[in-house]
């Protein structure tokens, strides 16, 4: 299942995984957020709150992964290292349920803003 995320004037797709969490998501979708940041990772909070997938759960991700943190809830755009990454790994403050990918070039993520609005809906 193929999304997009509309941050500010930019606009990102990414590609779904078949979790469940992605797949409840997606199934909420469209909606809108504020963008926050926390190195270099855009996050925003979502409904709805649901537990680690644990098939899908990474506390080291790549950059372009999409993820759910559980203890937000919140929807994670990782495009480089965060400030609990070390060893030159990237990693998210706790476990997320790792979605998919984002295609396109990652890069532009680092143009938001902290505040930025935020729409994601179905590609």
């Amino acid at each position: 299942m193929d999304i997009r995320f509309s941050i500010g004037s930019l606009q990102m797709e990414a590609k779904l995984n078949d979790s469940s969490t992605a797949r409840l998501i997606a199934s909420r979708l469209p909606f809108d957020a504020k963008a926050e940041l926390w190195g270099k990772e855009v996050y925003f909070y979502i409904g709805p709150k649901v537990e680690l997938e644990p098939a899908y759960a990474a506390d080291v991700v790549e950059a372009g992964d999409v993820a759910y943190w559980p203890q937000g809830p919140c929807l994670c755009l990782f495009f480089g290292p965060t400030p609990s990454s070390r060893d030159g790994k990237i990693m998210p403050a706790s476990a997320v349920t790792v979605l998919g990918r984002l295609t396109g070039e990652i890069k532009q993520l680092e143009k938001v803003k902290d505040g930025d609005s935020v729409k994601v809906e179905r590609v």
